[in-house]
């Protein structure tokens, strides 16, 4: 690999910024003054510093937000905050996988491992989505069952059969194998309920992490990430 896709990989700067530091001597290669930006590196056993900073080369990254209410599920929006926005400059390359609607926080994986992302996403593959609703009027239990036999939205589509557990009367938990567009507000509102709040806690075998404030984000473990795999 070149020495200087390696450093935009690795999120230091554009192509420019990183022919700019190498002219500067900012760069090393195994301890070596780097001299040019065409330079070829094995990037899985090289060392590479760029300005005091060693950076190890990751193929893929795998990232899980608390997304915060206020913030839009895309790589870049000229009027609104997007959650790429939240990350570190080196994350650069990760996208959301799937999405969560403006006013919707909690678990959103974001990855620049495509194959993974279309398993996840994929009708086919009937991932589940877990969600915790918070409702403007009571819900009824006999509900339930409308849940599992699948919710006929506005629009005369059938939603796949869901599973609502009723924690009190206005606080459900619902879970969609689906990810139609504001699918599980649309799903109240054809029940004449109205959604105040929404986050999403899981997608398939991966769990928000509680610990995690709303807004912070960590790489996944080792452990998540084969459950998740393993899953699809």
């Amino acid at each position: 690999m070149r020495l200087d896709k390696f450093l935009v990989d690795m999120g230091v700067g554009s192509r420019k910024d990183v022919r700019e530091l190498i002219k500067k001597k900012q760069v090393q290669v195994n301890g070596e003054i780097a001299k040019k930006a065409d330079d070829k590196i094995d990037e899985k056993q090289d060392e590479v510093m760029c300005q005091g900073v060693v950076y190890h080369y990751t193929e893929y990254d795998y990232i899980m937000l608390n997304k915060p209410q206020g913030v839009v599920s895309a790589t870049e929006d000229k009027i609104h905050q997007t959650v790429l926005d939240l990350l570190d400059k080196r994350y650069h390359r990760v996208a959301p996988v799937g999405r969560l609607d403006k006013d919707t926080q909690g678990l959103l994986l974001l990855t620049n491992d495509g194959a993974l992302a279309h398993d996840l996403l994929s009708p086919k593959k009937h991932v589940d989505k877990r969600y915790e609703v918070h409702l403007k009027y009571p819900i009824q239990e006999d509900l339930v069952l409308s849940f599992e036999e699948g919710i006929i939205l506005e629009d005369g589509y059938k939603c796949l059969p869901a599973k609502l557990t009723i924690k009190d009367s206005y606080c459900v938990f619902v879970t969609i194998q689906e990810g139609k567009f504001h699918q599980v507000k649309r799903m109240f509102q054809a029940l004449n309920n109205k959604v105040v709040f929404l986050k999403r806690l899981s997608m398939g075998s991966l769990q928000l992490d509680e610990t995690l404030p709303i807004g912070a984000y960590r790489e996944l473990t080792i452990e998540e990430l084969e459950h998740l795999k393993k899953g699809r």
